[in-house]
């Protein structure tokens, strides 16, 4: 699960830096503000990748997405983009769930 989920986060992280750029030119926010929250987002999504695994790491994840969506407030693409990366993260969770089990189950075949 981890290296799927950290692939979606570290896509999620340049599409809001793109966003942001993108923002600095289209919208009336003002760049100090744009900057505070989509460095936040950009951080978190980065840091997410090393904690994945930890318990409530997931729902941190799926509050990304919806922020990512929410920011089509500011960028409407973003709300298409948010919807493409939520459906990310939720195939990135889902299979990668899948992928530790068939792991597990090979390791613990192989042990016996």
């Amino acid at each position: 699960m981890r290296t799927l989920c950290s692939s979606t986060l570290i896509g999620e992280a340049l599409v809001v830096l793109f966003a942001a750029l993108v923002a600095m030119q289209l919208s009336d926010v003002s760049t100090g503000a744009l900057w505070t929250v989509s460095g936040i987002a950009m951080v978190l999504c980065v840091l997410l990748c090393g904690m994945i695994t930890r318990p409530g790491a997931v729902a941190v994840g799926w509050a990304l997405q919806l922020g990512l969506i929410a920011s089509g407030l500011v960028v409407p693409t973003m709300f298409v983009l948010g919807v493409i990366f939520a459906g990310l993260w939720w195939c990135s969770v889902h299979y990668g769930r899948k992928i530790d089990e068939i792991k597990a189950a090979r390791a613990a075949a192989a042990a016996v």
